[in-house]
């Protein structure tokens, strides 16, 4: 152990030279197998399950369902900025990131159990205040785990590139453990008794709990091996309120920030939307029964799964910004392209055998594409945690990944309740079983949906465009806080 110029305490290992080395296969296994608690809960707490399981399986009205998923996205949001500062000044003899770590993993598995196991003698507003108790207390527990166990992204290296590989790792894991999940419930827990089977969602629950039990604990304690080589949280005399504030401003005014948190206010709309009315679409747009479109996921995610090894060549060959956006801008189109062609009379009616390689193949490139596309923005916001302690004078892992998170989880909840409002204004029959909606009905959802995601999807990427750190400037500023700048790990 050892103190750097930037007064950050530092170690030296085989996997962090001086916080930029390779990282070896082991530590980035074990990094990214803690993101199974994200994987599983991307697929859980999806507007579109959620919406058809509260909606569909126990009949409680679209609109409440929307607003429960909002009000639960709007608490959480809320305690992400708190959850990473927290984190940040932590000093304990486990570090700055583990205790919280080890704290959520038990009540994490816990809740998400809860929420698809609701008493059966609940209904209407009880059953809704249940469902939001429970969706808030998941939320919570997932971001208490993340933000931080997402921190050590870059503490585990400075390197521009090793990030990305990092975040691949992460990816991998949130790809198959969502992939799977879903997998699991389409073709083995509800493939007898199709969406409407409440018991197959239970039962369902019960064995993600137990994956997460299970992986998220493995995650904790490989990157506790590594706490000698992690910045410890410095004290430091004289912390004002106002000193304080001022630090939280500059980190957060930060404008690569400002570009990656625009981008997801804006793509978190319009992907929580897809997602919210992807089951509605599956069943009674394209006429697929679970068996059918269950089938997909695993598909999608070996176009994920290909992102994963592709990204990190990709920022090696172009730099992360031009990489990223290409990637974007490929997926916004391949994604709108199945529902535009339908729209326009040239996709095969339902029934036709071609319905479903056409979506798979779709998926399996689209995916692909947005998924490299998240891996490399993740690890931009790493490169972000030296550009803003340059100005600020301490470093915010913690809290810049919670501000990338954050506008994400609002908007997925205005998502959702957008989404509410598309069935209601369509007026979308309850309890409906396959091919029993009217096929107006689905035309007119469509009308509304695709104009309005593709537009918010193209405003996004122009967000994008205003990030500005590049290989060059994150190398310029790890020599600034390693020479001119005394930096702390936090206040």
């Amino acid at each position: 152990m050892k103190a750097s110029a930037s007064g950050i305490a530092v170690g030296s290992s085989d996997d962090r030279k001086g916080g930029g080395s390779r990282i070896t296969l082991g530590l980035g296994l074990g990094f990214g197998a803690g993101a199974t608690l994200n994987g599983v809960a991307q697929t859980g707490l999806a507007a579109g399950l959620i919406q058809v399981y509260l909606n569909q399986v126990l009949g409680a009205p679209p609109l409440l369902v929307g607003q429960a998923i909002m009000i639960s996205l709007i608490i959480d949001a809320v305690a992400d900025p708190l959850i990473g500062v927290w984190s940040d000044r932590t000093r304990s003899p486990l570090g700055r990131r583990h205790p919280f770590l080890f704290v959520a993993i038990l009540p994490a598995a816990l809740a998400f159990f809860g929420l698809w196991n609701p008493p059966a003698s609940l209904s209407g507003v009880g059953l809704i205040g249940f469902s939001l108790a429970m969706l808030t207390l998941v939320r919570l527990a997932v971001s208490l785990y993340e933000i931080p166990s997402n921190a050590l992204t870059a503490e585990l290296t400075s390197d521009y590139g090793e990030r990305t590989r990092l975040q691949s790792f992460r990816w991998f894991f949130v790809v198959v453990s969502g992939a799977g999940g879903s997998m699991l419930l389409n073709l083995v827990f509800l493939r007898r008794n199709g969406i409407l089977y409440r018991a197959g969602y239970a039962h369902w629950a019960a064995f993600e709990a137990i994956a997460i039990l299970i992986m998220a604990t493995l995650s904790a304690f490989t990157t506790l091996r590594r706490l000698p080589d992690l910045p410890k949280a410095q004290p430091r005399g004289g912390q004002t309120f106002s000193k304080t504030l001022r630090e939280l401003r500059l980190t957060l005014s930060n404008r690569s920030l400002a570009a990656l948190m625009g981008a997801g206010f804006l793509s978190g709309i319009s992907q929580s939307i897809t997602l919210g009315l992807s089951i509605y679409m599956f069943n009674h747009f394209w006429g697929l029964a679970p068996k059918q479109y269950g089938w997909l996921a695993p598909l999608h995610a070996l176009g994920s799964v290909t992102a994963v090894f592709v990204a990190p060549h990709l920022v090696r060959r172009f730099g992360k910004k031009p990489a990223m956006l290409s990637l974007f801008t490929l997926a916004v189109v391949t994604q709108a392209g199945p529902v535009f062609l339908r729209l326009v009379g040239a996709m095969p009616v339902n029934g036709s055998p071609w319905i479903l390689p056409i979506l798979a193949a779709d998926g399996f490139i689209t995916s692909g594409l947005g998924i490299a596309g998240y891996i490399i923005a993740a690890s931009m916001v790493a490169d972000i945690v030296e550009d803003a302690a340059v100005r600020s004078g301490v470093r915010s892992e913690g809290l810049l990944y919670a501000a990338y998170g954050l506008l994400p989880k609002i908007t997925a909840g205005v998502g959702a309740l957008i989404t509410g409002v598309l069935l209601t204004l369509v007026h979308f029959p309850a309890h409906a079983a396959l091919g029993a909606v009217d096929p107006a009905i689905m035309r007119r959802l469509a009308l509304l949906y695709l104009p309005f995601t593709f537009g918010i999807s193209l405003c996004a990427l122009a967000a994008l465009t205003l990030y500005r750190i590049d290989q060059n400037a994150h190398e310029l500023n790890l020599r600034r806080l390693g020479l001119e700048t005394p930096v702390d790990a936090s206040p």
